[in-house]
């Protein structure tokens, strides 16, 4: 009896601490957590890695063209939107506290060398599938 009321009293006390799930709270939630994760500076971090990968003569030249190209705003505002639809408040609210924390701002730092790691691997698997692929799909010329 004793262990059904700590489950109920847990059950109760989450449930107070969750946020409703509203548009105007996930909006909240959504610029809480693109505060926390600039897109800027993510995407900053992708030019580097970028840039990283090109001859040293053209490495600042790779940062500057992309840096210059790239609407933020308009991926700001793309990423901003799938939020709002795919997660509740409570996750975009979840996402805010981890990535605002001093340990998610330490994780999100090595993202873009994480991700620059892993995308060779990422590109080549990719190519094997859709050669794989290409194989197995009928030609429908023939």
């Amino acid at each position: 009896m004793r262990y059904l009321f700590l489950i109920a009293l847990l059950f109760a006390t989450n449930r107070a601490f969750s946020i409703e799930d509203t548009r105007e709270n996930r909006l909240l939630e959504a610029q809480r957590y693109l505060s926390a994760t600039p897109p800027k500076d993510l995407f900053a971090d992708v030019a580097e890695q970028m840039a990283k990968n090109a001859p040293p003569d053209q490495r600042e030249m790779i940062r500057t063209l992309f840096t210059k190209y790239l609407d933020v705003d308009a991926l700001t505002k793309a990423m901003m939107d799938a939020m709002v639809r795919h997660f509740t408040a409570d996750e975009l609210h979840a996402l805010a506290e981890f990535y605002g924390s001093p340990v998610g701002k330490s994780a999100m730092k090595k993202f873009g060398v994480y991700m620059a790691d892993v995308m060779p691997a990422i590109q080549a698997e990719m190519i094997k599938v859709q050669a794989k692929m290409n194989r197995e799909i009928p030609d429908e010329k023939k």
